[in-house]
């Protein structure tokens, strides 16, 4: 069978890069509802005992969510497509803030862990990585950069106007008022952009797949698979710790929590922004080069918060790390398409984004435990900065087998 190039004129192109802007669009909105719980963890923690760890539990239980639902959700939209896995999400993220609204911290943990993470995000976020990928060949790490951003445009744009909205109506309302926003946004245009991708070659092989049969890098595939994905959950562990507790720790500071919304607005705004860079420079290096480079600039951000106190110091500390852990998840993404073919794509893409969902979890959680036990953040950021490292060490592995093994036998995929 003979199958339609991806892009043989401007046509195809324009409409790739559209249903990009959707996605990212998408991303932007669904992965608002969590930010809610992250700019009132001081009140919401008030409320259920004045423990950090509940909110940010619920917050983790989100994330572990996004990665074990992407796995089953990006099974189902194989199947029916990839349109009505991010309606049915959608809808379920309302469900999820309308849950987490009613007082409980049960309830707070199954609307964030059921219904905005495994069936919410779960249906959107992997599907669409997978959907994205198929629509783009030579200029695939730039599409992901840019569908990746979403996450941080909701970052950047969200917390200054939720710390506004929970300080006259609360946190309650705010989610309430959220969810209904969300899923009016969301399925409009999930019903009218989101067409079936071109088709692909099923066995096309990545980019850097090894010529002996069933071998990756030299190795058995799920050996390289399992680096891979433990790779993504130690960096997402520290990636996680200023995201969900930057604004508490800037009020631990004494920072208006308004200052700290606007310093989490420029974390994510420098990482929607410098994504796209590290998006041009995966599709000229690769996958694993971006994500040694990516990794050694999140160390040495962490490094810095510890060492930072005022408030000029932190903005300039938040911007750098915004910048540095921005090309990280693309990069994953990217890794595994240049090393494993495309028909495996969509569960090998949902399983490594659960181990990256699971890493967040583990990050936020670990950061409200660690402040509770300790009464500060300074263990927390150490704990970090070390499962950073350890993250560099593998991805070094990894590039050094990579260069050091055949490459390029198959083409791009």
């Amino acid at each position: 069978m003979k199958y339609p190039p991806l892009h043989t004129g401007t046509i195809e192109t324009r409409r790739s890069w559209t249903v990009a802007t959707v996605a990212l669009l998408t991303l932007a909105f669904s992965f608002g509802a969590p930010w809610v719980a992250v700019v009132a963890l001081k009140t919401i923690a008030a409320d259920f005992g004045g423990t950090r760890s509940t909110p940010a539990l619920a917050g983790s239980l989100g994330w572990i969510g996004v990665g074990v639902g992407g796995i089953l959700m990006g099974r189902i939209a194989e199947r029916i497509g990839v349109r009505w896995t991010v309606m049915f999400g959608a809808a379920m993220v309302c469900v999820g803030l309308a849950i987490s609204s009613l007082g409980e911290p049960w309830q707070l943990y199954v609307g964030h862990g059921v219904f905005i993470g495994f069936l919410g995000n779960g249906g959107i976020n992997a599907p669409l990585y997978v959907y994205v990928s198929k629509w783009f060949d030579r200029r695939r790490g730039s599409a992901l950069a840019l569908i990746s951003s979403g996450v941080y445009i909701a970052g950047a744009m969200w917390p200054p106007i939720f710390e506004r909205v929970v300080a006259m109506v609360g946190w309650r309302q705010t989610m309430w008022m959220y969810g209904l926003f969300e899923v009016a946004m969301i399925v409009p245009l999930a019903a009218i952009f989101m067409r079936a991708p071109p088709a692909v070659p099923i066995r096309h092989a990545g980019a850097f797949a090894d010529p002996s049969p069933g071998r990756v890098l030299g190795w058995p595939p799920g050996v390289a698979y399992g680096l891979l994905c433990a790779a993504a959950f130690l960096c997402c562990v520290p990636m996680a710790l200023p995201q969900g507790h930057l604004v508490a720790f800037c009020s631990d500071l004494g920072i208006a929590p308004s200052h700290g919304a606007a310093m989490l607005s420029v974390v994510l705004g420098c990482g929607f922004l410098s994504r796209q860079l590290w998006g041009w420079f995966a599709d000229r290096t690769g996958g694993l080069m971006t994500l040694a480079v990516c990794s050694a600039c999140q160390a040495t951000a962490l490094g810095a918060f510890l060492m930072t106190q005022d408030e000029i110091g932190l903005f300039t500390v938040a911007a750098l790390f915004g910048i540095g852990f921005s090309g990280l998840v693309p990069a994953y993404v990217l890794a595994l398409r240049e090393l494993y073919p495309v028909g495996e794509a969509s569960w090998r893409v949902p399983v490594l984004l659960m181990f990256s969902g699971s890493g967040m979890a583990a990050g936020a959680w670990m950061g409200g435990f660690l402040y509770d036990l300790f009464g500060y953040y300074a263990p927390a950021f150490v704990s970090a900065i070390g499962a950073n490292m350890l993250n560099l060490a593998i991805v070094m592995f990894l590039l050094h087998r990579q260069h050091a093994g055949p490459r390029r036998a198959f083409g791009v995929a």
